[in-house]
């Protein structure tokens, strides 16, 4: 069966989520030495390495060969969601033990700052993994959706052949982590309800514990 000229030309660009990287990459290049493993730069100079040929290959169409891309994507989230992890538990270590002395304010940024990456990290996350990836999802495959968007449940409000981008993950990630629950978007399988569980957990630990005690330090 022949596929439609809409089915042909189907594509999404790349460069949202590959931006998205480089932006944590240099969100963790900012944080004080004391809140980093190793060498500040490496974590940042492996993503880089890994991000730039996706960005300049070009938007992800039908048809393409994607298991080298989607294994050297899986490895950037991987990394930077492993160093976003590290920096929090060295950042509630320097709260608990008081050393090294930071101002309330440093404090801020650094739990901002990470606060900010968990947000992008989980967005690249749910975009990757969501209905097999974006390679299965311009497909149009019937494999079970594991978001509900709105867009799923009002078809006349979207576009005809709507299928969710980064922005959209971006948002259900925003969400997520200040509301520390589902806005308009539901969970609909488990890895989609865990990934959301612990967004939502990293996201209470960082605003009650450490920005708390830097407004306390403030006061």
């Amino acid at each position: 069966m022949k596929r439609t000229q809409q089915e042909i030309e189907r594509s999404e660009a790349r460069w949202p989520p590959g931006v998205a990287v480089l932006v944590a990459a240099l969100i963790y290049v900012t944080l004080p030495p004391h809140l980093t493993l190793g060498p500040h730069w490496l974590m940042p100079s492996l993503v880089i390495a890994l991000d730039i040929p996706l960005l300049v290959s070009g938007p992800i169409r039908l048809g393409q060969s994607v298991r080298l891309r989607r294994s050297a994507a899986i490895v950037m989230f991987a990394l930077v969601n492993a160093a976003n992890l590290a920096s929090l538990a060295l950042l509630v270590r320097v709260i608990v033990n008081g050393y090294p002395k930071v101002t309330g304010l440093g404090l801020m940024y650094s739990a901002a700052a990470i606060w900010l990456t968990n947000i992008l990290v989980f967005a690249l996350w749910y975009w990757e993994l969501d209905r097999g990836g974006p390679q299965k999802r311009l497909s149009a495959s019937k494999r079970e959706a594991d978001f509900q968007f709105p867009q799923m449940l009002a078809p006349d409000c979207a576009p005809v052949g709507w299928l969710p981008n980064f922005m959209d993950y971006l948002y259900l990630g925003f969400t997520n982590a200040t509301a520390l629950s589902p806005a308009d978007t539901m969970p609909l399988t488990s890895w989609a309800k865990a990934l959301m569980t612990i967004e939502a957990l990293i996201s209470l630990l960082t605003i009650v514990l450490v920005i708390a005690r830097a407004v306390s330090i403030l006061s």
